[in-house]
């Protein structure tokens, strides 16, 4: 075995450890989330890393906590509504920014891009009093409405459709077809990863959002899973067991819509077009 040889194998050795250690340290809290869910709080607390026999009590207490099936409802819902709402808008608009020829479009581009850079902490208090001047307050449009057309997704959508060949939305155009049907049809049927990878970040950023709904709604009835979780963990006495089994149900639908679709992901992120 000569010295380069040697040095190529332990380079590699060191590399698969390192790369193990890192799948550990990655999936440890999935485990421990998991294994905490069967367990006891007192279990918990101690520092037990295995499986228990306490699921059942868990969800029995979390049932008798909150309302389970409909917060589960309430965020699935207002999470598939916004997903697709906010992909539509914000490919339509990035779409007519980088397709259609105007004037003035860079600069107001400019200017939604600018947006980007204004913390939520700064729009709270002016979104809170127009959801209130139109009695938005305790219901799930406002929670919908006041962030469905992302510049992050608007810039993103503007990025991937510069890839698309303008000669065919112009030959589609000369043809007689609609705009409408130029985007739907023959826009949108070949960049279904772009929109997959979009629809994925919409998805998850509703999901997990947490401060606005906090802001707004006001009853047990309406809330979300992040609120669910909020109040279980600054309870007075918090039941380690039955938020365990709490995150546990509110992770599960975002690493299958993840993994259903990691593939579409990734190819939308590096900005493929089949």
């Amino acid at each position: 075995m000569t010295k380069d040889k040697g040095f190529k194998i332990a380079g590699r050795v060191v590399l698969h450890i390192f790369l193990l250690i890192a799948v550990f340290i990655s999936i440890f809290p999935f485990f421990w989330m998991l294994t905490g869910a069967t367990n006891e709080s007192i279990d918990i607390t101690s520092g037990r890393m295995w499986f228990g026999s306490n699921l059942s009590e868990n969800w029995a207490n979390l049932r008798d906590t909150a309302s389970v099936l409909r917060i589960a409802w309430n965020t699935i819902s207002t999470t598939v509504i916004y997903t697709v709402l906010s992909v539509l808008i914000c490919a339509m608009a990035g779409y007519g920014f980088e397709k259609f020829p105007s004037k003035g479009k860079t600069i107001v581009y400019g200017a939604f891009l600018f947006s980007m850079m204004i913390p939520f902490s700064a729009q709270m208090i002016p979104l809170f009093r127009m959801a209130s001047s139109v009695n938005m307050l305790n219901s799930h449009i406002a929670i919908i409405l006041p962030t469905i057309a992302m510049p992050f997704l608007v810039f993103f959508f503007r990025q991937n459709f510069q890839s698309y060949p303008t000669e065919l939305i112009e030959a589609a155009r000369v043809d007689g077809a609609n705009e409408f049907v130029i985007f739907f049809r023959l826009v949108m049927m070949p960049m279904k990863s772009t929109f997959a990878a979009a629809a994925i970040y919409a998805f998850m950023k509703q999901w997990n959002n947490y401060l606005w709904p906090l802001i707004v709604i006001q009853t047990n009835e309406k809330k979300t899973f992040t609120l669910l979780l909020s109040s279980l963990a600054s309870a007075y006495y918090v039941d380690y067991g039955q938020l365990m089994l709490a995150i546990v149900l509110a992770t599960l639908p975002i690493i299958i819509v993840f993994l259903t679709m990691q593939r579409q992901f990734v190819e939308g992120i590096t900005g493929s077009s089949k």
